[in-house]
């Protein structure tokens, strides 16, 4: 082996992974725009009433919106939450959803993705209704 052929298969490794992290880039670029979006126009506002109507059933919840999430936290117990944040760890960033419950002196802790592998701009406000749903009811039970 040559020591001139390493150096040029060297250069054009740092090259493509030169250019690999610019995509990367980029797609994180994108998909934080989508998100802000997302979370402004869809996720706060669905978040926003599901509250209202399980506070309005003799389930009370309170919704914060931390940069860059939303989190519906039960007002029983505020270590019971569930929760929307972008997932930057992935590429291309997804929307993750997170759900605390304690059970006894135990915290369970459960992540996944809203939607599974679906773009950020195809997400909907059934998608955020559905996920809400599912998991409300079950922090609700005691």
């Amino acid at each position: 082996m040559e020591i001139s052929d390493i150096r040029r298969r060297l250069r054009a490794a740092f090259e493509q992974h030169r250019k690999e992290a610019a995509a990367r880039r980029a797609r994180s670029d994108e998909a934080q725009i989508a998100y802000q979006g997302f979370l402004r126009d869809i996720a706060v506002p669905v978040f926003r009433m599901v509250a209202n109507v399980a506070k309005a059933e003799g389930h009370p919840f309170t919704v914060y919106s931390p940069a860059g999430g939303v989190r519906l936290v039960s007002e029983r117990n505020d270590r019971d939450f569930v929760e929307l944040w972008l997932d930057g760890s992935l590429d291309p960033p997804r929307v993750a959803t997170r759900v605390n419950k304690q059970v006894g002196r135990d915290l369970v802790s459960r992540e996944g993705l809203l939607r599974g592998e679906a773009p950020i701009p195809g997400l909907t406000d059934e998608d955020v209704l559905a996920f809400l749903l599912r998991e409300v009811v079950e922090l609700s039970e005691r």
